[in-house]
C-alpha cells in the first residue's frame, strides 16, 4: 500500500471512531501532505503480535532519528525504554478494546538514545476499507526533551 492510501486509512479510523478529523481534510494528496509535513507526530503499526511501525511522517523520523527503511523494519515496542514497554503495552490494549484512548503520556527513546516525553497522545486502531482491524496509529504534538 502506498503512503497517500495509508494515511487516508488513519484519517478515516480516526473520523469513525472519535467523531473528529485530525487535520482538516481536503483531497488523499493534499491530507498526505498535511500529515507527512505536519509539526506533530503520527505513527502507526500493523497488527502482529509484536506489531512492526508502517508509517511515520517527517516529524517522527526525526523525533527518533531514523530514516523511512530503518522504521518502518522497527518492533513498535523498541520507541519505548525496556523498562516502560508494559505501561505502554497496558494503554495499547486499552486503546483497542475501545477503539482509540486519549490523553496518553509517556516516555519514549530515539535511536540513538535521546529521551523525551510525550503529552497528551491520541492512540486508535486502525481499519481497512473492509472494517477489518489492520494495526493502531498514535498521534500528538507535545514533546518533553529529557536528554
Amino acid at each position: 500500500m502506498n503512503k497517500v492510501s495509508h494515511v487516508q486509512q488513519l484519517l478515516n479510523s480516526f473520523k469513525n471512531l472519535t467523531g473528529k478529523n485530525l487535520i482538516q481534510r481536503s483531497s488523499p494528496e493534499l491530507d498526505y501532505k498535511k500529515v507527512e509535513h505536519g509539526e506533530f507526530v503520527v505513527v502507526s503499526h500493523n497488527g502482529a503480535e509484536d506489531p512492526v511501525l508502517n508509517y511515520g511522517n517527517q516529524f517522527a523520523l526525526s523525533l527518533w532519528e531514523m530514516d523511512w527503511h530503518t522504521f518502518i523494519r522497527t518492533p513498535s515496542r523498541k520507541t519505548a525504554e525496556p523498562d516502560l514497554r508494559e505501561k505502554r503495552q497496558e494503554m495499547l490494549k486499552k486503546a483497542k478494546e475501545k477503539g482509540f484512548f486519549e490523553g496518553y503520556e509517556g516516555i519514549r527513546i530515539s535511536s540513538k538514545g535521546k529521551r523525551f516525553r510525550i503529552k497528551d497522545a491520541i492512540i486508535w486502531t486502525v481499519f481497512n476499507e473492509d472494517g477489518e482491524k489492520i494495526g493502531q496509529a498514535a498521534y500528538f504534538d507535545q514533546i518533553e526533551y529529557l536528554s
